[in-house]
């Protein structure tokens, strides 16, 4: 039985090392794991983010990823102008099988900011990110056939674990290219490009190796005023690893309470959509320099007859410590 499942968890593993990374719908408002060139790269001080998602609720736990993360600029009076140098660290967990095997990354980026022209208006930035990675099998979140009685899994099982063999952990290096540019203090588009698991990690279990298969996100955005108090966010994210791809494409309208206020109130109503897979209702309101946002997958694939339609819920918190100065920066806005 031991042998079967350790099999079992070799296959699960290496069907994990040549399918996607785990993932958050709302893209756009993890930038850390979106791109390492996003590092320092808004209008603040300094910037705190968190995301947690649920992936088919009704097959308990499935899958549950969560993340958090810190990003500050660096050096702000000694870069030249329109320049910035940004520092981030990020932690990130994702749980599969109720707990059953997890992985556990914490990570390091750092960004260059360099502007093309003396307002700021149009930059470019390079990012670098290292990660440190651990994955387990916590065997007593396991059931065995021998514990099963009329009353459920009450038995204690026979099978005998070596801890040592069920945990491993390695290195990963990660890059990206952002550019970003306005046209005035009203609108702001970016585009970028982001690689994952440059190095192609090996990741060993059970006496088992996989090659970490490299990602390749091209990711673009942006906002723009539709009226007096109204602008139009638009977001598309194209992910590709192995013989695999994804891709999101959407937008929320902004209703801003107070236009003429940087740190207003807005409401933010919208929906992406993961193409061949789920259309994501978004709704998100922003008070006091805190943006909260929550989506719910309704799945569309396949899968819907098994995940009753429900593909996942999200939520997502951003909070940037504003600067003491009136003079915005030209940025895109998660």
């Amino acid at each position: 039985m031991r042998r079967i499942l350790l099999m079992g968890m070799g296959l699960i593993l290496a069907v994990v090392a040549t399918a996607q990374d785990p993932h958050f719908s709302q893209f756009f408002s993890s930038p850390l794991t979106l791109n390492p060139a996003f590092t320092g790269k808004f209008f603040g001080t300094y910037r705190v983010a968190g995301n947690y998602r649920n992936q088919w609720p009704s097959i308990n736990n499935a899958f549950t990823t969560a993340t958090a993360s810190v990003d500050f600029q660096v050096m702000q009076n000694k870069m030249a102008t329109g320049d910035a140098w940004g520092v981030g660290i990020m932690g990130f967990n994702d749980n599969s099988s109720n707990g059953a095997v997890q992985f556990n990354y914490g990570s390091i980026s750092t960004a260059y900011h360099k502007s093309f022209d003396e307002d700021g208006m149009h930059q470019i930035g390079l990012g670098i990110q290292g990660t440190f990675a651990n994955m387990l099998i916590n065997t007593s979140s396991l059931n065995f056939e021998d514990q099963l009685t009329t009353a459920g899994f009450t038995r204690l099982t026979s099978e005998i674990f070596n801890a040592s063999n069920l945990k491993s952990s390695y290195f990963d290096l990660n890059a990206g290219l952002l550019y970003n540019g306005s046209t005035n203090d009203r609108n702001n588009f970016y585009l970028g490009v982001s690689m994952y698991h440059i190095n192609r990690p090996k990741q060993s279990f059970t006496g088992a190796e996989y090659l970490l298969k490299p990602r390749t996100n091209i990711h673009a955005g942006g906002y723009f005023p539709v009226g007096a108090t109204t602008t139009l966010h638009l977001s598309g994210s194209q992910s590709f690893q192995a013989q695999t791809s994804q891709t999101i494409i959407g937008g929320a309208l902004q209703l801003n309470a107070n236009p003429d206020q940087p740190d207003g109130t807005s409401l933010y109503i919208g929906a992406w959509m993961r193409l061949k897979d789920a259309l994501i209702p978004y709704l998100g309101i922003e008070f006091n320099n805190f943006r909260i946002g929550a989506t719910y997958d309704y799945n569309t694939s396949s899968l819907r007859t098994a995940s009753m339609n429900r593909g996942g819920i999200e939520v997502s918190l951003i909070y940037i410590r504003r600067p003491n100065t009136d003079r915005p920066v030209n940025c895109p806005k998660f």
